[in-house]
This record gives C-alpha cells, sequence and structure tokens, in this order.
C-alpha cells in the first residue's frame, strides 16, 4: 500500500474538526472548478471566433496558390500541365490572372484587381456559393463579377445599359504617349453577378474571364500569373509543393492557405495566446487558496504528522501527503470544471443560447486540443502549488510541537 496516498485519501474526503479550514477547503475547490470551467469555456470561444474569422479567407483563398518568383507572370507549358494533372493529392487546379486596373462607370473611378480566371476556376474556389446577386460570368465573354464594396462606391448595379463599365490597363511598351487613349487598353464589361463575403474582400477583386484579361494585359496565351489549387482530403502538402518546385524548376513560390493570410492567422494565435495567459494568471491567483488551504491543513494536523514521525515516517514521505492532497483536489476540481465547461459549450452549439445578432449564434467550437490543454493547466498548477505548500512540513516544523 502507497500510504502518503492512502493517508492523502482520508484526508482530502474527511473534513476537519476546524470550520475555518473547512471553509478555505470549499474555497479553494471551487475557485480549481470554477477556473478550469472559464478557462475551457473562453478557449472554446477564442475557437470559434477563429474559425469564424477565417471562414471568410477560406470562401475565397485555395488550398494552394504558385506565383512566379522573379515577376508578374510566367509561361507555362502543355507538358507542365499534364505533369501537374499527375500529382498525388490534386483535386483540381485553375489558372488565373491578378493585376491592378482602374475602372470605370459613370464618372467614378476605383483602382483595384482585375482578376482573370478559367472555366476550371468555381470548380477550385468556392467563391460561387457567395453570389449576392446575379450569376457566375460564364467563358468567352466580357461578363464579370464584382465585390459588393466595389459596387457600393461606384454605385454600380446589374445590367444596366445606360453607363457602361470600363476597365484601363496601361498598355506596354515605350514611347511617347500622344493621346490619353493611346496609353490604354480599355474594354466594356458587363456586370452580371456581385459577391459578398466580407468587407475587405469585397473591395479587391473584379472576377473577369482569363482570356479577356490576356488581351488587356497584352500576355500571351499560355502567360499567366499565377496557379489555384484544390487538393484532396488529407494531401500531403509538402509532398505537393516540392513536385510542384520540381516541375517549374524552382522558379515559383507556392503558399498554403495559412500563408495566404500569415497577418491574420498570426493575430488570432497572438490573442489566443494571450487569453490563455490572462486567464491561467486568474488560476494561480486561484490556486493561493489551495496553497493557503494545504498550510492551514498541516498546521491543523501537526500533531498527527509529529506522531507518524515518531513512529518512523521519514519526513519526506509526510510531506507526499499533503502533495498527494493537493494534487488529487486539483485533478477532481479540474475534471469538474472540464465537465461543466463542456456542457456549457454544447449546450451553446446545440441550443444557441447566445446570440450576437437574431440571426447569428455566439460562435465556440468544442476541441479535444483545449480539453487536453486546460487539463494539463490545472493538473501542473495544481501539483506546484502543493509542492509549495507540502515544502512547509519541516523536521523543524515538527520537534517544535
Amino acid at each position: 500500500m502507497n500510504f502518503p496516498l492512502y493517508i492523502a485519501k482520508r484526508y482530502l474526503r474527511s473534513a476537519s474538526k476546524n470550520n475555518a479550514i473547512n471553509i478555505i477547503n470549499g474555497i479553494a475547490s471551487v475557485g480549481i472548478i470554477v477556473g478550469a470551467m472559464a478557462l475551457f469555456v473562453v478557449l472554446s470561444v477564442f475557437s470559434g471566433l477563429k474559425d469564424f474569422s477565417l471562414s471568410f479567407s477560406n470562401d475565397f483563398d485555395p488550398d494552394l496558390k504558385m506565383t512566379s518568383t522573379y515577376g508578374k507572370s510566367f509561361h507555362i507549358a502543355p507538358e507542365q500541365e499534364a505533369q501537374i494533372k499527375k500529382i498525388n493529392g490534386i483535386a483540381g487546379s485553375s489558372k488565373i490572372i491578378e493585376e491592378r486596373v482602374l475602372f470605370l462607370f459613370d464618372g467614378k473611378e476605383q483602382v483595384t484587381y482585375i482578376k482573370g480566371v478559367d472555366s476550371l476556376f468555381s470548380h477550385v474556389n468556392p467563391v460561387k456559393k457567395n453570389i449576392y446577386q446575379g450569376e457566375w460570368l460564364q467563358n468567352n465573354t466580357n461578363q464579370v463579377v464584382v465585390g459588393y464594396g466595389i459596387c457600393q462606391k461606384l454605385s454600380l448595379g446589374l445590367f444596366d445599359f445606360n453607363n457602361p463599365f470600363e476597365v484601363f490597363v496601361p498598355k506596354v511598351g515605350s514611347g511617347t504617349i500622344e493621346t490619353p487613349e493611346s496609353a490604354f487598353n480599355k474594354c466594356k464589361l458587363a456586370p452580371i453577378g456581385i459577391y459578398a463575403i466580407s468587407e475587405d474582400l469585397d473591395s479587391k477583386f473584379v472576377f473577369a474571364d482569363l482570356a479577356l484579361t490576356q488581351a488587356l494585359l497584352e500576355f500571351k496565351p499560355d502567360q499567366i500569373s499565377g496557379i489555384e489549387f484544390k487538393l484532396k482530403p488529407n494531401a500531403d502538402e509538402k509532398a505537393i509543393i516540392n513536385q510542384l518546385n520540381s516541375i517549374f524548376k524552382n522558379k515559383v513560390t507556392v503558399k498554403t492557405r495559412a500563408q495566404l493570410n500569415d497577418s491574420l492567422y498570426k493575430m488570432l494565435n497572438t490573442e489566443n495566446i494571450a487569453v490563455y495567459l490572462i486567464f491561467t494568471l486568474v488560476i494561480i491567483v486561484a490556486l493561493f487558496n489551495l496553497v493557503g488551504a494545504l498550510i492551514m491543513m498541516i498546521l491543523d494536523k501537526k500533531g498527527n504528522l509529529k506522531t507518524l514521525f515518531n513512529l518512523g515516517t521519514e519526513v519526506g514521505d509526510l510531506r507526499k501527503i499533503f502533495l498527494l492532497q493537493g494534487s488529487l483536489l486539483s485533478l477532481f476540481g479540474g475534471i469538474i470544471g472540464l465537465v461543466l465547461g463542456i456542457i456549457i459549450v454544447l449546450a451553446q452549439q446545440r441550443f444557441q443560447i447566445i446570440m450576437i445578432t437574431p440571426t447569428l449564434a455566439y460562435p465556440v467550437v468544442f476541441s479535444i486540443q483545449n480539453v487536453l490543454i486546460v487539463f494539463a493547466t490545472i493538473v501542473l498548477l495544481g501539483v506546484l502549488a502543493s509542492w509549495i505548500a507540502s515544502s512547509r512540513v519541516t523536521k523543524k516544523l515538527l520537534e517544535e510541537f
């Protein structure tokens, strides 16, 4: 039998004759339970907010995006396209062109990106499901899909035949510009759809046909600015990136979705760490009650400890009694707090108790990772607090009695 564990469990189950010690023990237990519950709920809330924030970019950005390392565009040969199709893990790919250009409508101007896409783009990128009004463009036409923010700035609507929607692109080359018209390639566009995702993204792109964009930019038929990829579930990103670099002889840069939104991911991760540290500090403050409760218990049981010491029990074993008692209290308190926190999170997910708007529930995500983080935090800090308190049991203390 583990003697210190046996005594620790007895002390944990039995109440002290001193009501003040019982109250302190109760406060310490409640503090651990509430701390574990609060930390888990807050981490689940921030996981939900993180997923909610990333859902906008996930509906817009591909799994992988390849661009030129040494310029704005590159050429792709039919052999390279055939090699890309043979890569295991790629579900689809789409050739694109992105360039900042000038749009003009009814005397209003807007400089933003035109994004030329091919017929496979809607199968690679889910932006099509975010069409707010109208429909997706058809290939080999001058149809375009415009962001809701751009429409607001230009007061642009669909099927407005009275005012042309025009795009102006500076011509490539050198020489004297005799007239403003000779400096630009221009084309009248037909807005056929409006997409709405988020405030930033809605003002970023005007989607157009790839061939039309190549003509405006004076690109060759095999000249593009990038390729977007959709991956199969559980695909090996690193292996795919290495194969793409091999095909294009390391002249391209391939970025994952996280790398495309590097600043957003860093901001969300920093916020998550900051919240974790803040609530961990709250738990540390709550565990001061555990230290005080254990010290009061040591003083209350000093007579019993003196007897055990005289019977031959080592001081180290006496310390283990209170180390184990505090650790068990932290363990059980953490489990109870986690159970309560899980109930709250699952109830919010299922019944949408707290709402941000009448149609949008406060986002929360149940995650095993958060369960393990909270459990490990409570147990480790509880053991540390118990060790600090148990160190009060010394030979000098016992001899003073």
